[in-house]
């Protein structure tokens, strides 16, 4: 074919891409969807074709995360959120502590340049692209930094979400247990979410809760990085674009299920199905937003080191879920 047909035929073929990509989103919305089926979805259509809209399915993934998650805190009742929460502040803290201590020295031990080590150790411990995103300006990492450290995030999150579940039944985790280990042991809240509402709605409902606890350490972090680093950051200065907003209005949503009458919850219970639904359709557009750049991008050393620490959290904590939180 020549340049001058490709070119004719290039609108057509812009439009009969566009259609494959709504197409696509339908299905996310469809019964027939599951959250991991979805992502694959995205992801295929992304690598294959090209993301006709890439700017557009990034911003939208990312808000409609988090009206999915607000709608899903109208499914769970206040003493759920209450003794989750406190359960899980401790864990959390230790998870996170142990996370960053060994990220950091497993970074020397492997020549991983610091404020890659420093990026994917934070997307590990705390809550994956969003925290890469968020410390990455306040240690004043590159571009290319943050570009890597997000690929090698994207990546085990994609595989978080297949590989959990089917351990998890392997195991015999309750949905309780698994719950627990998603939400410690996953990068980004989508893919905790979406392999805990594979696994079963009391699953869900911990793992959203625990996982929302353990993002709001993105706030400190900001905060005390560079000031552990000793060097100025514009981003620890003003630290409230690092905080994770909605998550306050995941606890209303609770509180107001709580204080409804009998007769109102159906149209809460009604919310978080159609939180579920967005869910699935967000990870539909997150598989959408990956790039073969962001492929190409991911280095071997960077992302044996996320590979190599994920692993060993993912290991630890399951073990520790399986010792230690009862059935």
């Amino acid at each position: 074919m020549s340049r001058d047909e490709f070119h004719r035929l290039n609108p057509y073929l812009t439009t009969a891409r566009a259609g494959v990509f709504g197409l696509g989103a339908l299905f996310s919305l469809s019964p027939m969807a599951t959250p991991a089926l979805a992502l694959a979805t995205g992801i295929f259509l992304a690598l294959t074709l090209g993301n006709p809209w890439p700017q557009l399915t990034a911003a939208l993934s990312s808000r409609l995360l988090q009206v999915a998650v607000v709608a899903l805190g109208l499914g769970i009742s206040l003493d759920s959120l209450v003794r989750a929460g406190s359960t899980g502040v401790g864990i959390t803290v230790l998870v996170i502590a142990a996370v960053f201590a060994l990220g950091i020295q497993l970074g020397r031990w492997m020549s991983v340049e610091r404020d890659l080590s420093m990026l994917v150790t934070a997307g590990t411990s705390i809550c994956g692209g969003s925290a890469v995103a968020a410390i990455g300006p306040a240690i004043g990492a590159s571009r290319e930094a943050m570009s890597v450290a997000l690929a090698t995030v994207f990546v085990l999150n994609a595989v978080a979400l297949y590989l959990f579940p089917p351990i998890g039944h392997l195991l015999g985790l309750s949905q309780h247990q698994f719950g627990v280990w998603a939400a410690l042991a996953i990068h980004d809240t989508s893919s905790v979410v979406g392999a805990a509402a594979s696994y079963g709605p009391l699953a869900l409902e911990e793992a959203t809760i625990l996982k929302l606890a353990r993002a709001l350490w993105i706030v400190p972090l900001v905060l005390l990085i560079p000031r552990w680093r000793r060097q100025p950051s514009t981003a620890a200065a003003n630290p409230f674009f690092a905080i994770p907003w909605f998550i306050g209005l995941f606890v209303l949503a609770a509180v107001a299920r709580s204080m409804a009458g009998p007769g109102a919850i159906g149209w809460f219970d009604a919310g978080a199905r159609a939180g579920r639904i967005a869910l699935v359709l967000t990870l539909f557009l997150i598989g959408a937003s990956l790039t073969r750049v962001q492929v190409r991008n991911v280095g071997v050393r960077p992302f044996l080191h996320g590979l190599v620490l994920w692993i060993v959290v993912g290991s630890a904590t399951l073990a520790a879920v399986v010792m230690a939180v009862a059935r």
